[in-house]
């Protein structure tokens, strides 16, 4: 979750707990609640929930969890996994609500009106999308390790009551003023090698989930080129648009107020991208249209379960951006990803010979010694 999620959520009147990083017990207890045949992501988020609400930090009776899911892909069991591994832990009290559905009926007391929260969640994603690009290029050049990170911590920190009090001029500008400090930290002269992190959404921004991989290559002397969580979400503007035209769906809204949509979230993109302009190493981000014409390149954009089109997508588009080497990470067992990764790596390596990818599966049971020996490998094959 974005560190910056429960602060947007404040500011729409619900109070959102982020649970800490997932850790050894959180696998444990997600492989005894549940098992080790469902989505690794599930074990974790099992054992996560689990582990907090056994802490006695929560009222049970005042207290629900939350979720975000994905569609059309084993992520749409959460719920009921997540239910029934409650009932085996004495947990059955505590609602489970998926922000999926928001089934009103199911869950009466919770309500999220969209056209409120989403400016809001979007001001959030951008902003941190931001920092997380500045702190990477930064903590590998850093003649003083630890820099980067305390800029980090420091502009999430000061971005949070900004959110909450729905000031997104100010976070603008509170970005711009990030950019020209993380510009102060002193950092060598070295050209380094770039890794691209592609994959499954939770395991993307997880740590713990795939062994701290980007925290290993830059260690390595690897510059690491983050993903973003705002690409993720800005897709179902591309997907609605695909499924009218192709007759796989009927939006309710006509096509002119989608096309509406578009240019208000991308005014707000480019606010906060020129506010990013400031940092030295800043470079443009691509719209997502044109992120989904380069994966009409390797599959059609009906391929939308899970991540779908957007996995290769952002392959693509490491590649575009002078980044030949992408870390493509995957639950093991994960159809919609295995198919949407693995499926169309030939082809995109026909298209982009230069690309040197490297897939990783993840269990509940995965070697971190395997991990290192294959990322040792990839960085030895490095273009």
């Amino acid at each position: 979750m974005s560190p910056l999620l429960p602060s947007a959520f404040k500011a729409i009147g619900y109070e959102l707990v982020a649970l800490p990083m997932g850790d050894a017990e959180s696998n444990e207890l997600g492989l005894k609640y549940s098992n080790n045949e469902v989505c690794y992501p599930a074990t974790i988020i099992v054992g996560d929930f689990i582990k907090a609400l056994q802490s006695g930090k929560y009222n049970l009776n005042r207290t629900a969890v939350t979720i975000t899911q994905l569609g059309q892909c084993r992520a749409t069991n959460y719920p009921a996994l997540i239910k029934k591994a409650f009932q085996d832990a004495g947990l059955s009290q505590v609602p489970v609500i998926s922000m999926a559905g928001l089934d009103k009926t199911e869950n009466p007391g919770f309500h999220l009106d969209f056209k409120i929260a989403g400016p809001i969640v979007l001001n959030s994603l951008l902003y941190g999308d931001w920092i997380s690009i500045m702190y990477h290029a930064t903590a590998v050049r850093e003649i003083h390790k630890g820099d980067a990170k305390r800029l980090r911590e420091k502009y999430l920190e000061l971005a949070k009551p900004l959110i909450e009090a729905q000031h997104s001029k100010q976070l603008i500008k509170l970005l711009e003023v990030a950019a020209e400090e993380f510009n102060t930290i002193e950092v060598d002269n070295k050209t380094y090698p770039k890794a691209g992190i592609a994959g499954e959404i939770f395991l993307k921004f997880n740590p713990f989930s795939h062994k701290h991989v980007s925290d290993w290559l830059m260690d390595h002397g690897v510059e690491v080129c983050p993903p973003t969580f705002h690409n993720f979400f800005l897709k179902f503007l591309v997907n609605v648009e695909f499924n009218r035209k192709n007759n796989i769906t009927n939006p309710k809204l006509p096509s002119w107020s989608m096309d509406l949509i578009y240019k208000l979230i991308y005014a707000r993109v480019h606010k906060f991208e020129k506010a990013a302009s400031k940092f030295r190493y800043f470079e443009p981000e691509p719209d997502i249209r044109t992120i989904a014409q380069w994966a009409e390149e390797v599959l059609c954009l009906s391929v939308q379960s899970g991540e779908g089109w957007l996995l290769p997508a952002e392959t693509i588009q490491y590649i575009k951006q002078g980044c030949n080497n992408v870390v493509s990470l995957q639950p093991f067992g994960c159809i919609a990803n295995h198919i949407a990764a693995r499926g169309i790596e030939k082809k995109i390596k026909t298209l982009y010979p230069q690309l040197n990818m490297l897939a990783l599966d993840f269990d509940g049971g995965v070697s971190e010694a395997n991990i290192a020996n294959r990322l040792l490998l990839f960085i030895s094959n490095m273009k």
